[in-house]
């Protein structure tokens, strides 16, 4: 049975796990980013990894730039290379396995770094190993959830994996903090060890959730396809093969595939300027792109120091503060991208980021932070209400649109180079800002602002609406010559005057009302004759429910 109804679609309680299952490899994203800002500055882990000028003496030692740079960075490379690999891997083993080949990998990955004694290299490859899963999952992750989730709560549902970023930062925040205290290496250790927990429970709970039923759709399953999406929305078994709103979503999804697989679908297609395809790819990869440069990670990654440098004396308690207000504000996130679609938050949300990183910067340039309390006070109030902005705007919205912008031929593809390009401005970030601070200090806020407000303009000019809408019609709005981005709001699919007609008209059929006007009920019947193997549809013909 469904567990709520949402504009009258049935939503399944399988739906809500699998975007909480799917979404730990958000957090074991978010959990290996979280715990290295804290455990270059633990004790032990400098007197094995840093330099020191006295043996045995904490207070001599430091870690070069280039050395931290590569410890922090070296995943972010892992990230890279994993989301590129993940693209294939998803499309040949399913969304679900794939998953689960990664879980290991990045276990290895962990396993690699706790043996070590005193090479800080091995940490950096043990960090560059859980960074292939890292990126692999970040590829497979939002694909799945966007694929599986119901079309009403699918905003709502890929986002979870944005929340589930925020609290492993949390948590490995909260975890360093418990153990900064411990002797020996049990305190930097048990940190990164407690790190196989979460791969352990997506490898394992992933395998009771249903696979994505588009991509079993696309390898001729569509028995297989028509149950995952019974158990996502609800749908009793033996109601399967009878229930028209379910018929109607599966034969949209049929004409979608089988009208695509007339076409290529090589990694040289994603660039083509055929419908739209190489507008997307360079859009989703902007979009990622400009996702690292608001700024985030400078204080996720190096948080720690940043605060140490402006005179707090505890930075481990100011770390928990930004990762309890990241986590917190997601939850308002979830919401917003639900309640304000995709592109008024994140315009909304490079002009409020860029506004606080100036502030940020200004105090930081204006006066030493270290000789003025309330500047060094300042600047951390102008840090989290830049994380809060990030947090309810550009941090879910962007793994949110990866899921559901590209056309299902290609998604997997691009939504690796749209992911890879996230990863190699997050590697760009973690290595050259050390050296950037030391040339121009807090200055650097500055540079963010500027790419903050070039977001806004971006997504103002470039980005269509795709709230509301199924996977399939999304890919007829971007091919739409009649419609702008600026005027995608109110796009609607064939038959339907309008956004808000294709709610209420869907809300209507699903809740087995006379549709006023919108699409023909005969194309239920067409649709369960399709099933049955008496007829077949283009995509343009079929429902856009």
């Amino acid at each position: 049975m469904a567990l709520f109804y949402m504009h009258g679609t049935p939503i399944g309680y399988v739906a809500i796990l699998l975007a909480l299952v799917a979404s730990m490899g958000g957090f074991i994203f978010g959990y290996d980013t979280g715990q290295i800002s804290d455990i270059l500055l633990m004790n032990d882990f400098k007197l094995r990894f840093a330099t020191c000028g006295t043996p045995n003496n904490v207070d001599t030692c430091e870690f070069s730039t280039v050395r931290a740079g590569l410890i922090v960075s070296l995943l972010s490379i892992g990230t890279l290379v994993g989301a590129l690999c993940g693209a294939p891997t998803a499309d040949f083993f399913g969304r679900r396995y794939a998953m689960v080949i990664e879980c290991v990998l990045f276990i290895v990955g962990v396993i690699i770094q706790i043996v070590t004694v005193g090479v800080w290299q091995q940490i950096a490859v043990g960090r560059f190993v859980s960074g292939l899963a890292v990126g692999a999952l970040s590829a497979a992750v939002p694909m799945y959830q966007a694929e599986t989730a119901p079309t009403r709560i699918r905003g709502t549902l890929t986002a979870t994996y944005q929340l589930f970023i925020t609290f492993g930062i949390l948590v490995a925040y909260c975890i360093s903090i418990a153990t900064r205290n411990m002797s020996g290496a049990g305190s930097w250790r048990t940190v990164v060890g407690v790190g196989i927990i979460w791969p352990v429970i997506l490898g394992v709970g992933i395998l009771f959730m249903p696979e994505s039923p588009r991509w079993l759709a696309a390898h001729g399953r569509y028995e297989e396809a028509r149950h995952s999406l019974a158990r996502s929305h609800g749908i009793a078994r033996d109601d399967e093969k009878t229930n028209a709103f379910l018929l109607a979503k599966v034969e949209d999804i049929r004409s979608n595939v089988e009208y695509e697989q007339h076409l290529k679908a090589g990694w040289i297609d994603c660039f083509r300027p055929a419908n739209k395809t190489l507008y997307r790819t360079l859009l989703g990869m902007s979009l990622q792109s400009l996702q690292q440069l608001t700024g985030a990670n400078y204080f996720f990654y190096y948080g720690a120091t940043i605060f140490t440098s402006v005179g707090i004396e505890d930075s481990f308690v100011t770390q928990i503060i930004l990762g309890a207000v990241n986590f917190v504000c997601t939850f308002g996130g979830l919401y917003v991208m639900q309640r304000f679609g995709r592109r008024m938050p994140l315009i909304v949300g490079g002009i409020w980021q860029s506004m606080w990183l100036f502030v940020f910067a200004a105090a930081g340039t204006a006066k030493v932070p270290q000789e003025n309390p309330g500047i060094g006070k300042l600047m951390i109030v102008s840090a989290c209400m830049f994380i809060l902005g990030y947090a309810m705007t550009w941090a879910p919205g962007v793994w949110i649109l990866i899921g559901e912008t590209f056309p299902t031929r290609t998604r997997a593809k691009q939504g690796a180079l749209s992911t890879a390009s996230n990863w190699l401005w997050n590697f760009l970030l973690a290595f050259f800002t050390p050296f950037i601070v030391g040339a121009i200090e807090f200055r650097y806020g500055f540079v963010f602002a500027a790419c903050n407000l070039l977001g806004a303009v971006v997504v103002y000019l470039f980005l269509y609406e795709s709230s509301d809408l199924s996977l399939e019609s999304v890919d007829h709005m971007y091919n739409d010559p009649q419609c702008k981005p600026w005027t995608s709001r109110s796009w609607a699919p064939e038959g339907y005057s309008s956004r808000y007609d294709l709610v209420q008209q869907t809300k209507a059929a699903d809740a087995h009302k006379p549709l006023v006007e919108g699409p023909d009920e005969s194309r239920l019947e067409k649709a369960s004759q399709s099933m049955d193997g008496t007829g077949s549809s283009t995509p343009q013909e079929s429902i856009r429910a």
